[in-house]
């Protein structure tokens, strides 16, 4: 489901908003594109090959525009939106489905240097789960109707998903690091489902949500406005305090915690998901003890039979 309606997006405002924070920052908006992380990479790689970093024009500026290319090559901070991206890529290589207008996808460059990178996409799903699915005081021991299931998936939970799973897959990170001169460049893509797609779009294995099941009236551009400041602050936090300061709110949409899983090989684990370790691992409680998951090794499922214990 498409809605045909002009997409405003407000880039000027965005950029007002998040130059500030992130000095030297461009937001751009374009009408198609393969990926949105692979436009930004490539990007990098051909500033760091072709001049020094002051030698790059800092363009500060933002545009909405159906073509890339108003900065070819720099390693400034950029926040590039695709209203349709044709190539959109999930972790593993995983093709990630979008629609025009039915389907928010971005993703935002900036040099990084925590001391440790462990935990990032557990961070920006925190970052984007509060943003869109506040917990605010007077919440306290309401559920989420927004989980994040490890390592960098966003599920809707809702009464008719828990009778028979999790819930629905709502959204996807990757997280993507390229090397550029003397620095080190992050690009945070993510993918937000916001309305219906068609049946072969939503027939993943792991069901289909969209946030108009939220919010009725949602479009993303206003998801968009809604989840570049706090993400932009996210970042800067994990730069200086790593998995730590968001380990409690994970653990708060913890998807898995207390439900028997089963990863994949060649690291082959079958056992009962007990949460994460201090630097973002995934736990899994086996007949041998507890094993640690590090992000990148495998892919979680559920097992039939849903939460277990042991």
């Amino acid at each position: 489901m498409n809605d045909d309606r002009p997409l405003h997006w407000g880039a000027e405002t965005l950029w007002a908003q998040l130059e500030p924070e992130l000095p030297g920052l461009s937001v751009e908006i374009v009408a198609r594109i393969s990926s949105t992380n692979s436009a930004l990479l490539d990007r990098a790689r051909v500033a760091g090959d072709v001049a020094e970093e002051g030698d790059i024009a800092r363009v500060r500026r933002s545009v909405e525009s159906s073509a890339f290319g108003r900065r070819q090559a720099d390693l400034q901070p950029c926040l590039l939106v695709a209203e349709h991206q044709t190539g959109g890529r999930g972790r593993q290589g995983r093709v990630w489905h979008a629609s025009p207008g039915a389907s928010l996808t971005f993703s935002l460059a900036l040099p990084l240097a925590p001391r440790d990178w462990s935990g990032l996409s557990l961070a920006v799903g925190v970052a984007l789960a509060d943003a869109l699915d506040p917990l605010g005081p007077n919440d306290a021991g309401a559920p989420p109707r927004i989980g994040i299931k490890w390592p960098n998936d966003l599920w809707l939970l809702d009464a008719a998903a828990a009778r028979s799973s999790v819930g629905r897959k709502l959204g996807g990170v990757l997280i993507e690091t390229v090397a550029a001169g003397s620095r080190r460049l992050a690009v945070i893509g993510v993918g937000l489902n916001v309305l219906p797609l068609d049946a072969d779009a939503s027939s993943a294995t792991s069901g289909f949500a969209c946030l108009q099941e939220l919010d009725a009236e949602v479009r993303a551009p206003a998801v968009l406005a809604r989840v570049a400041l706090p993400l932009v602050a996210a970042l800067q936090q994990f730069e200086r305090d790593g998995f730590a300061a968001f380990a409690a709110r994970f653990a708060a949409r913890d998807l898995l915690h207390g439900r028997a899983v089963r990863t994949t090989p060649p690291d082959a684990v079958d056992g009962i998901a007990a949460g994460v370790s201090p630097n973002g691992g995934l736990l899994v409680r086996t007949t041998d003890g507890v094993r640690t998951i590090v992000s990148g090794e495998v892919s979680v499922r559920l097992n039939a039979g849903g939460p277990a214990s042991c």
